[in-house]
């Protein structure tokens, strides 16, 4: 298959003594079944869900870094109230990263692995935080002839996650979107979907240079969220847009609360008497993400017509039929470096990505810094 015996994995454990342990493991290079293939990974997305494995529950501000340079070891404390709801990861070395790109270096027996012999695929499914992973052809997506791993690298979480979030918003019979910490690789992602497929779309950014890039990529409702004006701003684009649904990856505080509050005062205008449950436009909020860990506060100025739910692509995409799904994957392939195009600011090894400057950086989640490992490096 290659004439290597090497292979390194990133793992992280919750031990027992209330500690989290990351750390590089050697592990055996891969055999494939017949449906499977060995892809030598080159290039892999660091996701807030990423982030989620690889951290769990972890105080990070209690990290410290041993080990060698090639070889380093990252422990954190791990509150002990939160322990019970991690007992089933105790003692285990849970490989990290939910996508990446690479080579397809060795195929199993059937047609189907055959085909993607040699060729550059993207792929799904856990533990990709490796040198060379192996993945059922049905977890992998073969790319464009010409297309890079790092350009591949991530085919999935955030592509599919702007494609689910439009084809949700469709199959729930809104008419525009609303998204939050617009101005991410995600969002600057879907607002390049809904251009083209010509969905309204309201991003809402903190900051004036977020608003001039999204205006320059083409946006045309774009609300800062740390503007004096921000509620009448948003409030405004909803009337003009008519949108009742959001999506919001940053789950804590009272944003949630105010987009719904302004949904309410764009449906209300249409009201012809008044009533204490407020107006019959049914207002949906889907919280994707935890960028703000605490709570999430509402403020009941909304009525009675609305739902507050978490959104997870996977079980979206189950809602969607394989027919759809398909379709997806397949524009997302023909459009990786177009629409579906991700931009990285920061590029680190396996061992760069357990390094105490390293993490402090990719924790942040800072919108328009994004890492990618390069397990070859």
């Amino acid at each position: 298959m290659t004439n290597t015996n090497t292979n390194i994995q990133l793992t992280s454990t919750i031990n027992e003594d209330n500690k989290l342990t990351l750390a590089l493991q050697h592990i055996d290079m891969p055999q494939p079944g017949a449906d499977e293939v060995v892809i030598r990974i080159e290039a892999a997305p660091l996701n807030p869900s990423d982030l989620g494995v690889l951290f769990s529950a972890a105080d990070m501000s209690t990290a410290t870094q041993s080990g060698t340079q090639e070889n380093p070891i990252i422990t954190a404390d791990v509150p002990a109230q939160l322990m019970p709801s991690l007992k089933t990861r105790v003692g285990k070395a849970t490989p990290v990263g939910n996508e990446g790109a690479g080579t397809v270096v060795a195929a199993g027996s059937s047609p189907a692995a055959q085909a993607l012999m040699g060729k550059t695929v993207a792929v799904i499914g856990g533990g990709t935080y490796r040198q060379y992973h192996c993945a059922n052809v049905q977890s992998c997506l073969p790319l464009k002839e010409g297309t890079t791993a790092k350009q591949g690298a991530s085919s999935f979480v955030n592509p599919l996650t702007a494609l689910t979030m439009v084809a949700t918003m469709r199959a729930e019979g809104h008419k525009a979107i609303i998204h939050a910490a617009a101005a991410s690789n995600l969002g600057q992602m879907l607002n390049r979907v809904c251009i083209a497929d010509g969905v309204d779309l309201i991003n809402i950014v903190r900051k004036p240079e977020q608003v001039k890039l999204l205006r320059n990529m083409g946006a045309k409702y774009v609300v800062n969220s740390s503007s004096d004006t921000f509620l009448a701003d948003l409030t405004a684009a909803i009337i003009e847009t008519g949108a009742t649904i959001a999506f919001d990856p940053i789950g804590g505080g009272q944003l949630t609360s105010d987009i719904l509050n302004c949904m309410e005062v764009a449906a209300a205008r249409d009201m012809k008497e008044h009533t204490i449950y407020g107006s019959d436009t049914f207002k949906q909020v889907y919280i994707y993400g935890a960028l703000n860990r605490g709570p999430i506060t509402l403020y009941r100025d909304f009525g009675f017509a609305w739902a507050v739910n978490g959104f997870l692509l996977f079980n979206a995409l189950g809602k969607l039929g394989t027919e759809t799904v398909v379709a997806m994957r397949k524009r997302v392939a023909e459009e990786i470096t177009t629409t579906f195009a991700s931009h990285y600011t920061h590029e680190v090894s396996l061992a760069e990505a357990l390094q105490l400057q390293s993490i402090a950086g990719y924790s942040k989640q800072a919108t328009g810094e994004k890492y990618l490992i390069t397990p070859q490096k």
